[in-house]
């Protein structure tokens, strides 16, 4: 079996090519919100059987639809039409042009799989009520489809088989363990399974559909992670990346007859995924290096590297092969601007650029490069960061700035174009994303540093960010802010609480204000990971006590600051009470807050009307309360 590979993040982001630093002494225009997220953002990509055609994901219309591309290039053509919820193109059937795409209700995330006939009526697949259906793969025999679904049992994912004439799901696996699905073999008989034990510890099994017998192949005491990605073409070998005996993951093959391990492919970073071509002629890995993305891709035979290209400052990502293995889809990102979807010929070694996401009226000059950097914390960590810097902090102009903290616990900030911080940088805010000791990307050491000390030490790697800005001496230090979502929401609501006199203000995006609640309030379909988020943040059951004191709800009569806060009503994850709490208990204090409520979204804003209207809130409340009027 071989996985369709679908880059499925609902972000605000996307990216592409960039050009030169243009000198600070041209006068910059500043753009409006509604300029850059008129920039479209994509991703994935499908071939069509015939492989004349890719599908891909757009915001073009205002909300995630899928699309159409010649390969040859030419017009875009949209071929879902929701105006309400965000259609996700996942995969074109293997031998005519019907559709997989996934859907959810107003942000939800109980997502649905939907077809797309080739007349273009769309047919929900897995109409259960309350039920969460995630697409896995398609059999090698091209017959059928595997899924998750947790219709018998709102707390596991069971592994089902689709056929594709009559639609008839048959349960496969009965997955009573909270096990997620690596690959399943080419000839159906075996199912890699991962378990998540702790956000550092994953156990890998084998099971046999022949003899049903259930083989965990993973049975150290140690704390390691591993991740099935791929059965070798013939059913012999599960690949799998680990970190076993090793800072960074890298790539494994199993002998399943012999048990035999040898290492395929490592580097001196995480990998972040691997996987072959249809009939293992390339293998593909995705390497997580210093923030940004590099990808691999080699010949199985000779061993030698496919040259993809290269373009000044930008990253090739979310490579996808096609199943005859003569084209391939990538595409092409930077921190200056969006997401571009590219095709490859293996054979003529030529490339072709398919889209134009970039907003013609706004200037890539006018928008600034990633800087990597890095500074040292309060006991000596060093924290790597990502600056983006105006372009008339370049002049001497000392300029307000805010701490951008990302998701997570235990995300990243990556290199890359996003239109919120383009936005804010452009209209004078330095900003610096500081991946705070705990994120990940830096080694199994440095993601561990902040284990059940959430709210404190990296708390303080944030707070340390502030003297780096001070020190670059482009940053007036009385105006300096943090600014963060989902678990960034929590850094911001921390920071204003627990270091009430450092931020001179603070944007909340639907971060969590109560742990004890939020701890106790996971979806069902989380509980395999539970226990994962328990070991690192804490139980409720047995660690009330300090996750009530690392909650920023129970102290908020210590906020002093002016305090913005955004959220989405259907947010599974982070609930709407987090929010709408904190906004109540922080007016008791008299002082200055702002609440944005999205009625149609969930963990993330979706929909452009809504991040034009949200983004556009952020700025005002920017400008006057940390900027300050007249400026």
């Amino acid at each position: 079996m071989r996985r369709t590979h679908i880059v499925f993040m609902i972000v605000l982001v996307a990216f592409a090519v960039v050009s030169c630093q243009q000198p600070a002494s041209r006068e910059i225009p500043q753009y409006t919100i509604e300029q850059f997220m008129d920039v479209k953002a994509i991703f994935g990509s499908t071939f069509s059987p015939d492989e004349k055609h890719i599908a891909f994901t757009s915001d073009e219309s205002g909300i995630f639809n899928a699309y159409l591309v010649p390969v040859q290039g030419g017009e875009t053509k949209q071929i879902t039409h929701s105006d309400s919820n965000s259609v996700i193109a996942l995969s074109f059937f293997p031998h005519d042009n019907r559709l997989l795409v996934m859907s959810d209700q107003g942000g939800n995330e109980i997502w649905h799989l939907y077809l797309r006939e080739e007349d273009g009526t769309v047919r929900d697949l897995t109409a259960w009520e309350g039920a969460r259906s995630t697409f896995e793969a398609w059999s090698y025999d091209d017959k059928s489809f595997f899924f998750s679904c947790n219709k018998r049992d709102s707390k596991f994912m069971d592994i089902y088989e689709m056929d594709i004439e009559t639609y008839e799901p048959t349960m496969v696996y009965q997955n009573d363990a909270g096990y997620f699905l690596g690959d399943v073999s080419n000839d159906k008989r075996f199912m890699a399974f991962g378990k998540t034990i702790t956000t550092h510890a994953t156990e890998m099994y084998l099971y046999d559909r022949k003899t049903e017998e259930l083989k965990h192949l993973t049975p150290e005491e140690e704390e390691v992670s591993y991740s099935p990605v791929a059965f070798s073409n013939d059913s012999k070998s599960l690949y799998y990346l680990t970190d076993k005996g090793r800072e960074f993951k890298c790539l494994n093959r199993y002998d399943i007859e012999s048990g035999e391990i040898e290492t395929v492919y490592e580097a001196d970073w995480d990998l972040m995924e691997a996987y072959f071509s249809r009939n293992e002629k390339y293998r593909v890995v995705g390497i997580n290096e210093n923030a940004r993305t590099v990808i691999k891709v080699a010949d199985t035979k000779t061993g030698k590297q496919v040259n993809l290209p290269k373009l000044p400052e930008a990253d090739v990502t979310s490579v996808n092969i096609s199943r005859s293995e003569k084209l391939m889809t990538f595409y092409v990102n930077s921190s200056r601007s969006p997401n571009n979807l590219y095709v490859y010929d293996f054979e003529t070694k030529q490339y072709r650029k398919l889209t134009d996401s970039m907003n013609p009226k706004i200037v890539l000059e006018d928008l600034v490069d990633a800087q990597l950097v890095s500074y040292e914390s309060y006991d000596g960590v060093r924290i790597p960061a990502i600056l983006y810097k105006p372009h008339r902090a370049e002049s001497g102009v000392r300029v307000p700035a805010l701490v951008w903290v990302h998701g997570g616990p235990g995300g990243q900030s990556r290199i890359g174009y996003r239109a919120t911080i383009q936005y804010l940088v452009n209209h004078g805010y330095l900003i610096l994303a500081v991946n705070n000791r705990g994120s990940s990307g830096y080694g199994k050491t440095f993601y561990k540093m902040d284990d059940k000390k959430h709210g404190e030490a990296d708390l303080g790697d944030c707070v340390e960010a502030k003297k780096f800005l001070t020190g670059t001496g482009y940053v007036d230090p009385g105006k300096i802010g943090i600014i963060g979502g989902s678990y960034g929401g929590y850094m911001v609501l921390a920071a204003m609480a627990f270091e009430p006199e450092q931020f001179a203000v603070g944007v909340d995006l639907f971060g969590i204000s109560n742990w004890v609640r939020t701890l106790k309030s996971i979806p069902p379909w989380w509980e395999a990971f539970k226990k994962a988020l328990y070991e690192e943040l804490g139980d409720p059951a047995t660690d009330e006590e300090r996750l009530h004191r690392i909650s920023p709800l129970f102290h908020a009569d210590n906020i002093r600051r002016p305090l913005m806060v955004l959220q989405g009503a259907n947010d599974p994850r982070v609930l709407k009470q987090e929010s709408d709490e904190i906004v109540e208990a922080v007016k008791k204090n008299n002082v200055p807050v702002e609440y944005v409520l999205f009625d149609d979204e969930g963990h993330g804003f979706r929909k452009k009307e809504n991040r034009i209207k949200g983004y556009k809130a952020v700025l005002d409340f920017l400008d006057e309360h940390l900027k300050g009027e007249g400026e």
